[in-house]
C-alpha cells in the first residue's frame, strides 16, 4: 500500500536552535518545559443559535493543557482562548508534528497557536510517531478524546501538520476509519503523491489546502499533483484556477463544500509557510474561497 511505502518517507527537520547540548535534550527536556506561546481572547458570538455544551459536562481546562496521552500512548497538549467558554461549542485544530519532532516543536515551528485561540479554535499539537495506516488511525482518535474533556464541535475539526504531520492530515481524508474525522485539511509538505491517493476512494467533498513549497527538494512538486487529485475528487474544473490571497491558486467550480486551494511557496521542505492568516480563515469560511 502506498502509505506503508513511499508515501510516508520520513523527513527529519533540522533542530531549532535552542541552548541544549543534544538533540535527546531537544526532544526530552527543552520541548517539554518551554513557556507556551500568548494564548488570545476570542470575540464570542451573540447568536442564539451557536451549538451549546452542558454547563460542567466538560472539565477541561482554560488556558494551555500538557501532559495528556492518548489510549495509544500519543502525547498531545490542548490551547484554548484565554476567555474560553465551556459551554461553546468551539472548532477543533489539531497539528500533527514533523517526523522525529514533539508537540512543543511543532507548536513552535508553526506559530499557530495566537492566532488560531484568537479565531476561537481549541488546538491540540501531538507528538509523532511513525506513520503507518495504524499510526494514523491513532492520530485520528484524539479529537474524539479531546472533546471528551473541551467543548468542541466534532463536525468542525480541521488537521494540518507539516512534512509527516502534512501527510497524517492528510490521509486521515481518506482512510476509511478516520475519512470523517477532519471536516477541512490544510497539509504542508507532505509526503504522498496522487500516485499514492489513486488507492483510495475519494471521500464526500471536503475543503482541502495544500501547501508546498517550490523549493522543497525532498518531495518535489508533490503538492500540485495531490492538489489536482483533490480537485478532481471535489469535482472541480482540474484545468481552471484563479488567484486568491498568499499567493494561492482555487479551483473553479467546485461542489459545494468542496474548496480546494493549491498554494505554492518559495520555501524548502524544513519550512513552515507564512501562510497562517490565510489558513485560519480558510478553515473558518472556506466558502470564501470558492
Amino acid at each position: 500500500m502506498g502509505l506503508e511505502s513511499r508515501a510516508v518517507r520520513r523527513a527529519p527537520l533540522a533542530p531549532p536552535i535552542v541552548a541544549c547540548t543534544s538533540l535527546l535534550f531537544l526532544v526530552t527536556a527543552c520541548t517539554e518545559n518551554g513557556t507556551p506561546p500568548q494564548l488570545e481572547a476570542y470575540a464570542y458570538p451573540s447568536t442564539s443559535t451557536v451549538i451549546r455544551c452542558e454547563t460542567g459536562a466538560r472539565v477541561g481546562l482554560t488556558g494551555a493543557t500538557d501532559g495528556k496521552v492518548s489510549v495509544d500512548g500519543i502525547r498531545y497538549m490542548v490551547r484554548t482562548p484565554s476567555n474560553y467558554d465551556p459551554t461553546f461549542a468551539h472548532p477543533l485544530l489539531m497539528v500533527y508534528a514533523p517526523a522525529g519532532q514533539s508537540r512543543w516543536t511543532s507548536e513552535r515551528l508553526t506559530g499557530l497557536t495566537t492566532a488560531a485561540t484568537s479565531a476561537g479554535f481549541v488546538v491540540v499539537y501531538a507528538d509523532h510517531k511513525p506513520l503507518n495506516i495504524s499510526t494514523i488511525e491513532q492520530l485520528g482518535a484524539i479529537p474524539g478524546l479531546v472533546a471528551k474533556e473541551w467543548c468542541v464541535d466534532e463536525s468542525r475539526v480541521s488537521a494540518t501538520g507539516h512534512s509527516d504531520g502534512g501527510t497524517a492530515s492528510l490521509m486521515l481524508a481518506v482512510i476509511e476509519k478516520t475519512k470523517t474525522v477532519p471536516a477541512t485539511i490544510a497539509p504542508s509538505a507532505a509526503g504522498v503523491t496522487d500516485k499514492d491517493l489513486e488507492a483510495y476512494q475519494c471521500p464526500a467533498p471536503i475543503p482541502v489546502m495544500i501547501m508546498h513549497g517550490k523549493n522543497d527538494k525532498l518531495f518535489p512538486g508533490w503538492g500540485a499533483l495531490t492538489s489536482a487529485w483533490w480537485a478532481g475528487c471535489n469535482h472541480c474544473d482540474v484545468t481552471n484556477t484563479k488567484s486568491v490571497e498568499g499567493g494561492c491558486r482555487a479551483y473553479q467550480g467546485c461542489a459545494s463544500g468542496g474548496a480546494t486551494l493549491y498554494c505554492e511557496g518559495t520555501g524548502s521542505h524544513r519550512d513552515w509557510p507564512n501562510l497562517n492568516r490565510v489558513m485560519l480563515e480558510f478553515l473558518t469560511y472556506p466558502e470564501k474561497f470558492q
